[in-house]
């Protein structure tokens, strides 16, 4: 039902990761590649992968993605434009947060948090208004906040009750796996190249994957069903 793509880091590396969710709420690892979000070659990579293995882009899925342009045409390429997609509010927090001075970071923060617990329509209505605030001190944060906008709102428009929102609104269900290799790669201080980097993030994730839990509100995903 779901598929949430975020990078990872390995020392100098990147990896994107794809993690599914099926109908009962547990979390599969799907694929991965050595590339960063943004690189369209390395997203367009993983994302044909996963169809040739068996992902039917035929059926609507919902993405949860970190807000890269690049893995969002991919999805479009890949997949097709009628799948929703949500963007990552953690990320979007961050990215507003990055254009502010620290006396602003808090205020703004919680009005984002605020405006995402509301339907689509009135949650985007207050989060322009804020832009609307900040545009002639801080454009940047401003436009920050204004780009994507809908897409942060995709669950809210699906209706989805809110215990199921707060799992789909973030790429959390992804970092949650990646602090298990984490933990399991902790001791590698070198790493040599690209081949060994893909290698023990497989390794790592796959042993992780046995770990897994269900996601928080799995008993309602039905509604997104």
């Amino acid at each position: 039902l779901v598929i949430y793509v975020d990078g990872v880091r390995f020392g100098p590396h990147h990896v994107i990761v794809a993690i599914g969710v099926d109908c009962e709420g547990r979390k599969h690892v799907l694929g991965l590649r050595e590339g960063a979000t943004e690189n369209a070659v390395v997203v367009t990579d993983l994302l044909t992968d996963l169809v040739s293995r068996g992902v039917n882009p035929a059926w609507r899925r919902l993405f949860v993605i970190d807000g890269s342009k690049a893995l969002r045409a991919g999805i479009d390429a890949v997949f097709g434009a009628n799948h929703p997609v949500q963007r990552c509010r953690n990320h979007k927090v961050e990215n507003v947060m990055g254009y502010l001075p620290e006396e602003l970071k808090d205020q703004v923060k919680t009005v984002m948090k605020a405006a995402y617990r509301l339907d689509a329509k009135e949650g985007m209505a207050k989060l322009k208004q804020q832009a609307h605030w900040l545009q002639s001190e801080y454009p940047s944060a401003a436009a920050s906040l204004l780009e994507g906008l809908e897409e942060t709102f995709t669950i809210n428009r699906l209706g989805l009750p809110p215990k199921l929102r707060r799992c789909l609104g973030t790429t959390n269900i992804v970092e949650s796996p990646t602090a298990g290799v984490r933990l399991r790669t902790r001791r590698v201080t070198r790493w040599k190249d690209g081949a060994m980097v893909l290698r023990w993030a497989a390794t790592a994730l796959l042993a992780t994957e046995k770990q897994f839990r269900r996601i928080i509100g799995f008993q309602e995903l039905w509604t997104l069903k």
